[in-house]
């Protein structure tokens, strides 16, 4: 993961751990690895990488069980709704950037059918 100076890393971590667990790099139930380890890959501070989770877990994304760990969410409607929320970040980012260059919604639908892929690919993997 590459940090941001622009953004407050938690919020960049929130953003990272939102998107393994959508993309399913992190499976619904699965237990995900401890605040140190995520603190020790991200070379970060363990408080930034517990400020990060306990926003998943206010967010239902996640939940710790005092004695087990932090588990994913096996809640279907949790997981559909922050994977909506995401594709709508990802499309208000889309149209800023395609609306000042005078696209109308079928140019712009044209442009998006071009690039998507046809070939199913890993979900942990870039597209």
């Amino acid at each position: 993961m590459r940090i941001d100076d622009t953004r407050p890393i938690w919020i960049q971590l929130v953003d990272d751990f939102r998107l393994r667990i959508v993309s399913g790099q992190w499976p619904a139930g699965q237990r995900i690895p401890s605040v140190r380890e995520l603190a020790s890959d991200a070379g970060v501070n363990p408080n930034t990488v517990q400020r990060a989770l306990a926003e998943l877990d206010r967010s239902g994304l996640t939940s710790a069980e005092r004695t087990a760990g932090r588990f994913v969410t096996a809640d279907p409607a949790a997981l559909a709704a922050a994977r909506r929320e995401l594709a709508l970040d990802a499309t208000d980012t889309y149209i800023a950037a395609v609306a000042p260059l005078g696209m109308d919604l079928d140019q712009a639908r044209s442009v998006l059918a071009e690039r998507w892929p046809t070939a199913p690919t890993d979900p942990g993997e870039p597209s």
